[in-house]
């Protein structure tokens, strides 16, 4: 199904996962320039050197949300749990997933 959403929205649908500092597991979208991250019941934002537009996308294409994040800082916002595509401007897609 992920693949489907992520095919219907011209997006590569790449991700990786880890452990946070608090030993829950996450996933997230990181380039040189944003990253997106989820947490529990939240996502965290970050920009790089440059303003980033992101748009956060229900599994099934649907915008949700576009958020715009000043250079250098970071936005958390609150997300029911789910999974989600984070589309960062013109730099890519990932699968982010809020628990």
């Amino acid at each position: 199904m992920i693949l489907l959403a992520c095919a219907a929205l011209g997006m590569p649908c790449v991700h990786a996962a880890g452990d946070s500092a608090d030993g829950r597991a996450h996933t997230e979208l990181a380039t040189a320039e944003a990253s997106a991250q989820g947490g529990v019941g939240h996502m965290v934002l970050t920009a790089g050197e440059s303003d980033i537009v992101f748009g956060v996308y229900s599994i099934t294409g649907q915008l949700l949300r576009t958020v715009k994040v000043a250079a250098g800082s970071r936005v958390t916002i609150e997300m029911p749990k789910g999974f989600y595509i984070v589309r960062c401007g013109n730099r890519g897609s990932r699968k982010v997933v809020v628990r």
